[in-house]
């Protein structure tokens, strides 16, 4: 799978490109990430990238001129057909909300460009005209996209084939399901006089596997129980939350 990134902080990324799942997934050939610096699609001297907004107010906008012309020299480099499919997406707290449903949306694509939004955002040509999508992590405002940018990349690359360690990792996580992961443990058996739930060492799978169910729908409804209402649950799960919900 291919990112293009178009930022005006382009070492930003070198340090989360070099380690991790990044390091693992683009060695492996699983994974290219081109770094692009929107101000070396400028045509002046100073390299300018921003201006003051039409009408006033505080701070400066992206010009939509760097910004078009960086992707479209990306598309130049495509077949017609990838370059008229290409996900062009804006990083901006204005965008759809990310989540794991989103991230396995866009892992289906072979190449995604992203925009990382900088100062009081950008032109809004490049919204109307240029981005196919636009994409917030969070209801919070950053200094900028890389951040989100890394996020997203992360989040998707995980659920490529061949980049986790076991592909059925990607498939037991928090948000996969639509509920949080159930609790994790590990050797000792026992540590400060905490056991490990005799149910894992139990060896039997059919147990395990129903108590790991139990509990990550016992931890979604004491954390997230909005969570619940797009969970896929059958009868008797239903009853397991009736019954939590009962008061003692």
């Amino acid at each position: 799978m291919r990112f293009d990134i178009l930022t005006l902080f382009p070492e930003m990324f070198q340090g989360p490109l070099s380690t991790g799942l990044f390091q693992r997934a683009v060695s492996h050939g699983l994974v290219t990430v081109n770094l692009h610096n929107i101000r070396d699609y400028t045509h002046d001297r100073h390299r300018t990238v921003d201006d003051y907004p039409y009408g006033g107010g505080a701070g400066m906008v992206l010009k939509p001129e760097p910004i078009f012309e960086a992707v479209e020299s990306l598309r130049v480099e495509m077949s017609p057909e990838k370059a008229a499919a290409l996900p062009v997406i804006l990083l901006t707290p204005q965008g759809r909300l990310f989540s794991q449903e989103v991230a396995a949306e866009l892992s289906q694509h072979n190449d995604l460009a992203l925009i990382c939004g900088r100062y009081e955002g950008v032109d809004e040509r490049v919204r109307e005209h240029l981005a196919t999508d636009e994409i917030s992590i969070g209801d919070y405002v950053l200094g900028g996209g890389e951040l989100a940018a890394m996020v997203i990349i992360d989040a998707i690359i995980r659920l490529l084939p061949g980049v986790l360690g076991s592909d059925e990792s990607a498939l037991d996580e928090s948000h996969t399901a639509g509920l949080l992961e159930y609790p994790q443990y590990t050797r000792p058996p026992v540590y400060r006089d905490w056991p490990v739930p005799e149910v894992l060492l139990s060896g039997n799978h059919a147990q395990i596997e129903a108590w790991r169910r139990e509990q990550a729908i016992i931890r979604t409804l004491q954390r997230r129980p909005e969570m619940l209402e797009r969970a896929q649950l059958n009868r008797k799960e239903e009853h397991i939350i009736e019954r939590l919900k009962q008061p003692h």
